[in-house]
């Protein structure tokens, strides 16, 4: 019997953290909000980032942007397109909501806080392989990179 409880245990436990490891399947249609409620009015294109930042370490900002990426895993970061073709990784406030793959090619607004920082290699690898980068792409990040990182207090589609 002991058994059995045991057994049925581990299954519910695993089927709970299955459920959890996967990014939310909730529609990103526009007008939809992951996180706090976020407007469009007064947001500023991504490629003004730098320019809203200045010579600050950190600025609260309202942005909007196309997602070119979201964490496969769980949905727990998306990467944001700038004008040369580069990212900005984008993390959500404590960690306390995540947006579904459906939201790659979608243009956002997001309000929260935009940082510069040194993204570690480690921190770099870790991405890559969320990213399921092939294991040549993992092992050529070798530098740290600085770069803008944005903290999202909630994220609104428009498009």
């Amino acid at each position: 019997m002991k058994s059995i409880r045991l057994s049925l245990a581990v299954f519910f436990i695993t089927i709970a953290v299955a459920s959890q490891a996967q990014p939310p399947k909730t529609p990103a249609t526009p007008g939809t909000t992951f996180g706090e409620s976020v407007t469009a009015d007064n947001a500023s294109a991504i490629a003004e980032l730098p320019n809203l930042l200045g010579d600050k370490p950190m600025a609260d900002v309202k942005v909007s942007g196309k997602v070119l990426d979201v964490c496969p895993k769980k949905g727990c970061w998306m990467t944001l397109e700038m004008p040369d073709k580069s990212t900005v990784l984008v993390k959500f406030k404590d960690y306390g909501f995540f947006v579904p793959l459906e939201l790659i090619g979608k243009t956002v607004v997001l309000e929260g806080q935009a940082k510069k920082i040194e993204t570690s290699v480690a921190e770099l690898k870790h991405y890559a392989e969320d990213a399921k980068k092939s294991k040549e792409e993992i092992e050529a990040i070798t530098e740290p990179k600085k770069e803008i990182r944005l903290t999202a207090n909630g994220v609104l589609v428009v498009k």
